[in-house]
């Protein structure tokens, strides 16, 4: 059998492959964030494709974090019964879950009621788009990310993750691109990880030791003046020092160009896939915590070679899931062509449609076939 195929432990969670879903912004949640059917069976039909732990889209902590519409929400102890919905929607079907916890920080929406926070001051065009955040504010949000993990475990997750990635607030921390600040929080690397230090801190007090806390982080923000893979290693060796359970590497923010997160153009090659492999060895030869890879995947072979080969010990799909929720149990039948997700990102046009997230594509697709039946 297939190493890709073996059951594995993070901590007290056991998981039956080393497919890991990515988090991925679904826009399938109400105004307020609660829990719709749509998303209900967005997270079954992927438990269903016999993907080992399913990361929901990122939920925001609190009210003035939310990054989009209809984005989940675990801010408020009335979510937790809509919550317990979406565990169960996974756990009943064979997978394991975890609720992905997020504060967007100066990528807030806004509201009338919120105005976006962050490291620093964001000020365009002379106009203010993100104040900086007060060292209440940093306590206030530190607590809120313990509350929200609190409310995971009431909802039966089996695990969080803490969204430290792609430029949203932690991530923005971590950067001196975005991180000016002249305070603890702010200038040399111990200072810029402190928040999400303190927020994992906060979170293991609140969940106990054997409850599996892991992190997305940047392997770099791919921008001049921001976070670096010798930064990256360095923050990884501090949270495992701490006991982090698993680190999932990631890279790029939305001004990165064309190193954004989810890189456009068709993988014609299986060089142009594994963004980070080589940021994943360096992690491998300095650490221990075991490593969840993303980042254009698209091939078994690929994704086979880096778990062999060591490169990391679990392999992380967000677009291709997409397309083919059942792609895992797909190649687990021996069908191992490559998954059908041609990175167009069109998918991000869908999640302003009613429908929520979807693949564009595909949908193009399937009506060109019905129409020629």
């Amino acid at each position: 059998m297939s190493p890709l195929f073996g059951s594995t432990r993070i901590n007290g969670m056991e998981i039956k492959n080393r497919f890991v879903r990515s988090a991925t912004y679904e826009a399938m949640a109400g105004l307020d964030g609660t829990i719709k059917e749509p998303l209900l069976n967005c997270m079954a039909q992927l438990a269903k494709g016999d993907v080992g732990l399913i990361i929901t889209g990122h939920a925001h902590v609190t009210l003035e974090g939310q990054a989009g519409p209809r984005q989940m929400g675990i801010y408020c102890d009335e979510m937790i019964d809509g919550l317990k919905k979406v565990a169960l929607a996974v756990q009943e079907n064979g997978g394991a879950v975890a609720v992905q916890l997020a504060h967007a920080g100066m990528r807030g929406i806004g509201t009338a009621d919120y105005s976006p926070l962050g490291p620093s001051d964001v000020i365009e065009a002379g106009i203010k788009k993100a104040s900086a955040m007060t060292v209440e504010d940093i306590k206030r949000t530190v607590q809120a990310f313990g509350d929200a993990a609190q409310r995971a475990v009431k909802a039966g997750f089996n695990a969080v993750e803490i969204h430290a990635a792609h430029g949203y607030l932690l991530s923005q921390f971590l950067s001196p691109y975005y991180n000016q600040r002249k305070d603890v929080y702010g200038g040399c690397l111990e200072n810029r990880a402190r928040l999400l230090v303190e927020v994992y801190q906060e979170i293991r007090q609140r969940v106990g030791k054997f409850f599996p806390i892991m992190v997305k982080i940047n392997s770099e923000d791919f921008l001049g003046g921001g976070f670096t893979v010798e930064e990256m290693i360095e923050v990884a060796k501090m949270l495992e020092d701490f006991g982090m359970d698993a680190i999932e590497m990631s890279g790029g923010t939305f001004e990165s160009g064309k190193l954004i997160p989810s890189r456009g153009g068709t993988s014609k090659s299986e060089d142009r896939e594994v963004y980070y492999g080589e940021a994943a060895k360096e992690f491998k030869r300095q650490l221990k915590t075991p490593l969840i890879l993303v980042g254009g995947f698209l091939s078994y072979s690929l994704a086979q070679e880096v778990i062999t080969s060591g490169v990391a010990d679990y392999v992380a799909l967000a677009r291709p899931l997409i397309r083919e929720p059942h792609l895992v149990k797909r190649w687990a039948a021996g069908n191992l062509e490559k998954a059908t997700c041609i990175s167009c990102n069109r998918c991000f046009l869908t999640l302003g449609m009613e429908e929520g997230l979807h693949c564009a594509q595909d949908k193009k697709e399937k009506k060109k076939q019905q129409q020629k039946e």
